[in-house]
């Protein structure tokens, strides 16, 4: 298995507010273990959230003992909302912080998948395909028919969000888990890449001879020339089904 990620400033923001972290090796008893978090709630607070929740939920995964991978994951997520939730009221200066998180493992074919507001994880399989869906206002409303997807009102929208780690006591997760087939790819963002490519200018580049972390470095680049209004995170991985594994 091969991974890279990063994260970058883009060209609007005067703070970081995502974090990225991936680790091809075991973590506690999951084989693997990768995360985006976008934070929010101002520039301090933001930064604070998404470190924090990536942070305490690798170490408590790395001390749980629960069996099976997506009763892992929900309760090291439940767990770390309930502690960021805590310090978001004990603290003034982080009231009203939260961070979205997509987390991923892969266990030899199969990925399992949990996920917390609009950062996204998606399938590249010769076409790309979203997996998680937005907890978001305007896809929301796209969902009851109520809006149309790209219109100028979700433009202008899209950014607010329905559900997000601490920002309440208690969380709703949505989990998934997928079939890997040899050529997969997966990528896994913020917000900050993609509003910034269309599907297509994403798979393009996914797909394409350079290295994984030519692929990525180029999904930033391209972010940024397309005007990088947001923090830009990124996790590329090729889970390298059926074939040997290197790290």
């Amino acid at each position: 298995m091969k991974a890279y990620a990063m994260t970058d400033i883009g060209r609007v923001r005067t703070a970081n507010q995502d974090y990225v972290y991936a680790s091809a090796e075991t973590v506690g008893l999951l084989p693997n273990l990768f995360i985006v978090a976008d934070g929010m709630g101002g520039h301090q607070a933001g930064d604070y959230a998404s470190r924090y929740i990536s942070e305490h939920l690798v170490e408590h995964l790395k001390q749980a003992s629960e069996t099976g991978i997506i009763p892992l994951l929900r309760e090291g997520i439940e767990k770390v909302n309930g502690m960021l939730y805590k310090e978001s009221r004990e603290k003034a200066e982080l009231n009203g912080m939260g961070t979205t998180l997509v987390a991923a493992v892969i266990e030899d074919s199969s990925m399992y998948v949990a996920n917390v507001g609009d950062s996204r994880l998606y399938l590249v399989r010769n076409q790309l395909k979203q997996i998680t869906k937005d907890h978001s206002y305007v896809e929301e409303l796209v969902s009851l028919g109520q809006m149309e997807r790209g219109s100028r009102d979700y433009r202008e929208k899209k950014n607010i969000i329905t559900r997000a780690v601490g920002t309440e006591d208690k969380l709703e997760i949505d989990f998934f888990e997928v079939s890997l087939e040899p050529g997969d790819y997966i990528l896994m963002c913020s917000d900050g890449l993609s509003n910034m490519l269309e599907d297509a200018e994403m798979e393009e580049i996914i797909c394409s001879e350079l290295d994984l972390k030519e692929k990525a470095e180029k999904l930033i680049t391209v972010a940024n020339d397309n005007g990088g209004k947001d923090n830009i995170a990124v996790v590329l991985i090729d889970p390298e089904v059926g074939g040997e594994e290197s790290l």
